[in-house]
């Protein structure tokens, strides 16, 4: 397998970044994590799994919400019988894959990007992706009276979340293809590429300093509420309107040693999207009385409700989407060629569709032998 240079910033979707989660579970009750978080009790009586407890790890944002409502609602603990989740929230994609190696959590929520150099890194053997979560919820807004059409975003200060992230590599891309030059580590060149942590972009937009940005939800609606507009949904840019945006990865040694929890855990997830989908309105209130119970401010109207729409919440990992990410990311300099054969291992999650009665879904010639 060839090595892999890592991502030089791999910070995927550091939406609400600064908020821990405070979880609240329906109907199992309720117990602290190390970390003080509140998540689901194991139901009284229930069969325990093979192991006592799963440690889940993702981020408190509107594209990892599986999980966020998952837990939340007690649909991940409802199929983990007396097997108890440990949840824990992550700020960067680095840390969370850094927590997957030491043991700290088992299972996790996380972008492509983090996703493709945890498994480069480790040389194919720390990590598998087994399941999707979310595709879509990034967007390129601007500035109205600076930028009025894509090709006015030449010469321009654009934000991106942070060097070598997901939504970094993939508006480097977006530059090339338009025949323009910009350097990926500086981003100097024809568009300058401003990296901008996602708490601080609006007051950047407010302050021109920026012109606009290409950003993850709901940083992009935020933007929005401040007087930007949408010039183009990345969504646009693939084919059938879909990336993926969202993994599901879980650690090889958990894999190997505790296969029933993770499909226990791959099965709550289904059935969380399926509620999600079928109930949209209760799965984003959901969402967002999460983030007010950590924050004390939930996110208004304005912000939450296009963010949302633009989050398709789905099980199909698009695995040949992540490949294209990373060729992305090669192309762009972050990257050298990765051998991703193996990445995907997902025997557990076609076996929770079948019984589901739902579609089977592929590894893009990208699974474990």
């Amino acid at each position: 397998m060839s090595a892999a240079r890592p991502l030089t910033s791999l910070r995927t979707l550091a939406v609400m970044a600064a908020l821990p989660l405070l979880l609240t579970a329906c109907g199992y009750g309720s117990h602290s994590t190390d970390d003080g978080k509140q998540t689901p009790a194991a139901a009284a009586g229930a069969k325990r799994l093979s192991a006592d407890e799963v440690k889940i790890g993702y981020f408190p944002n509107l594209t990892h919400a599986t999980a966020l409502v998952g837990v939340q609602e007690g649909l991940l603990q409802k199929e983990l019988g007396g097997t108890t989740i440990k949840a824990s929230t992550f700020n960067a994609g680095p840390s969370e894959i850094e927590a997957l190696n030491a043991g700290s959590i088992d299972i996790g929520w996380i972008g492509p990007s983090p996703a493709i150099n945890g498994y480069t890194k480790s040389n194919g053997k720390n990590l598998r992706i087994v399941g999707g979560s979310a595709s879509g919820g990034v967007k390129l807004v601007v500035d109205p009276k600076k930028i009025k059409s894509l090709k006015d975003v030449k010469g321009k200060k654009i934000a991106t979340p942070q060097l070598g992230n997901t939504q970094d590599v993939a508006f480097l891309n977006w530059i090339s293809e338009q025949g323009w030059k910009v350097d990926a580590e500086s981003g100097k060149g024809d568009v300058s590429v401003v990296r901008t942590d996602n708490k601080i972009t609006p007051d950047a937009y407010k302050s021109g300093s920026i012109d606009g940005a290409w950003v993850p939800e709901p940083t992009a609606s935020k933007l929005v509420a401040e007087g930007a507009q949408v010039l183009l949904d990345e969504s646009d840019l693939w084919p059938d309107k879909k990336f993926v945006i969202t993994n599901i990865i879980v650690s090889q040694k958990f894999l190997k040693e505790h296969p029933d929890v993770v499909e226990a855990v791959l099965r709550g997830s289904v059935k969380t999207n399926e509620w999600i989908n079928a109930n949209p309105e209760k799965a984003k209130a959901s969402a967002n009385a999460a983030l007010k119970a950590e924050s004390g401010k939930a996110l208004p109207a304005e912000v939450i409700d296009p963010a949302w729409k633009s989050v398709t919440f789905l099980d199909d990992p698009l695995a040949s989407t992540l490949d294209t990410e990373a060729e992305h990311a090669v192309k762009a300099g972050l990257l050298d060629k990765p051998d991703l054969k193996g990445v995907y291992d997902l025997t557990l999650l076609n076996k929770v569709l079948k019984a589901e009665g739902k579609d089977t879904v592929d590894d893009a010639g990208l699974g474990a032998e």
